[in-house]
């Protein structure tokens, strides 16, 4: 399952990550950079920690993100399936896997998101985005200046407006 281009940083980059899907995972592992499922990794943890560097995860929306909390400091990659437009079961996973688990490497969002999630993914914790097919990322960019001002706080920002405002002096 690849995956390019990538809204990384503030800009569309070329993907050096490849996906595996569980079957293309069965067989002999690539040499490469890659992601494997949560259920791969499970079954070959040690073998790719022997033999590849970089190394991500992904999971699916139905995948317990707590089944990582061990494991965070051996990936550089945790990327979120977003199978559906409107399935937002991922936003979750990603702010669990920052602010509960302290998660410091990509955290990558994929699958069918546009445009319009953009903001709200950063705002919980994804540093890395792959559109949806026929979405154009360098488009998309422009989503992260449309808001400059956030009513509450989240992972990118934990102070709610209220608490920046300067205090009324009457």
């Amino acid at each position: 399952m690849p995956l390019d281009p990538v809204i990384r940083n503030g800009r569309v980059e070329a993907d050096a990550w490849r996906f595996l899907d569980a079957a293309e995972a069965a067989g002999a592992l690539p040499r490469e950079a890659i992601a494997v499922p949560l259920a791969v990794w499970n079954a070959r943890r040690e073998e790719l920690l022997g033999g590849h560097d970089p190394i991500g995860v992904w999971l699916s929306p139905e995948d317990d993100p707590a089944a990582l909390k061990h494991d965070l400091n051996l990936l550089d990659l945790i990327a979120v399936h977003f199978p559906k437009f409107a399935d937002g079961r991922g936003y979750s996973t990603g702010a669990l896997l920052r602010e509960r688990f302290g998660f410091v490497g990509e955290l990558r969002a994929f699958g069918d998101i546009g445009r319009d999630h953009l903001l709200q993914l950063a705002r919980c914790g994804f540093d890395a985005f792959t559109l949806g097919p026929g979405r154009d990322p360098h488009a998309a960019l422009a989503a992260f200046g449309e808001f400059t001002v956030r009513y509450q706080g989240s992972v990118d920002d934990r102070a709610p407006l209220f608490r920046k405002r300067p205090a009324l002096h009457g």
